[in-house]
């Protein structure tokens, strides 16, 4: 891993000048902002529009509810932004002919696919802490007092989360060295990977298996939590970024630049 501290400093740097950490950040805090807020008045703007013949049944306006429409944002606009980020992280250096520049100082091709990864992971937990600690915040001015610990551990699963779309649109964007193509098989796995959490065996392998225990642990119900189910998903979705970070090593390594 020879040159990974200065991989990675070049990486944080590049984040903050180009402005990605600024932007994702704000789209995660705007998140955290409106989810509450859509919990709390979602009923009444609906009656307001179309009376009393609501179409579908609207949830309890409560914690849970606010929760909820938190983890289906970050799980939609968290997902598509950790795609972004990583869609282009190795193709997009290839295309400007940097990647060769980079790799003719004394560093090593490993370290520089991991440092991609532990960039994108620290705009992505800077982004998700900021959020989480919005929506925590206007969650119990909007409803009740809320567990500081609970929504700590909720923004941590959802960062594990985000990071297996992040980790799978790398190695697209490192085997076709196409950032378009990257994109494409970065949301064709969110969809594939969402559309096999159907099924509650395979749910509990995949990321899609912490959002339950996340909303658990945000709510304070430590006891409703299946230790045994957050394990195998935190696990599952560990072997993902594991997995897909060693196949993109693989695949640079014998990548002619």
């Amino acid at each position: 891993m020879t040159g990974f501290g200065l991989l990675l400093g070049k990486e944080l740097a590049e984040a903050w000048r180009t402005r990605r950490l600024v932007v994702v950040a704000l789209l995660f805090v705007a998140v955290g902002i409106l989810s509450p807020l859509t919990a709390k008045y979602l009923a009444d703007i609906l009656k307001l529009a179309v009376g009393d013949q609501v179409p579908v049944p609207i949830p309890p306006a409560d914690s849970a509810a606010a929760i909820g429409q938190l983890q289906k944002n970050l799980g939609q606009l968290g997902a598509l932004a950790a795609i972004a980020l990583a869609m282009g992280a190795v193709s997009g250096e290839l295309d400007r002919g940097t990647a060769a520049l980079v790799l003719a100082q004394p560093v090593a091709r490993p370290a520089f696919i991991v440092a991609k990864l532990a960039g994108i992971a620290a705009v992505l937990g800077v982004s998700t802490l900021l959020g989480a600690l919005v929506a925590w915040a206007y969650t119990t001015i909007l409803f009740e007092p809320q567990s500081i610990a609970g929504w700590v551990a909720f923004a941590m699963l959802a960062w594990l989360a985000l990071m297996a779309w992040a980790a799978i649109t790398l190695l697209a964007s490192a085997a076709t060295g196409s950032t378009t193509a990257a994109a494409g098989i970065g949301f064709v796995a969110l969809i594939v990977l969402s559309l096999l959490a159907v099924v509650p065996t395979l749910d509990h392998l995949l990321p899609t298996g912490l959002a339950a225990p996340a909303a658990l642990l945000a709510l304070a119900r430590t006891d409703a939590v299946d230790g045994t189910q957050l394990a195998t998903s935190i696990l599952g979705t560990v072997a993902i970024v594991v997995l897909a970070t060693a196949a993109a090593v693989a695949s640079f390594q014998r990548r002619e630049l």
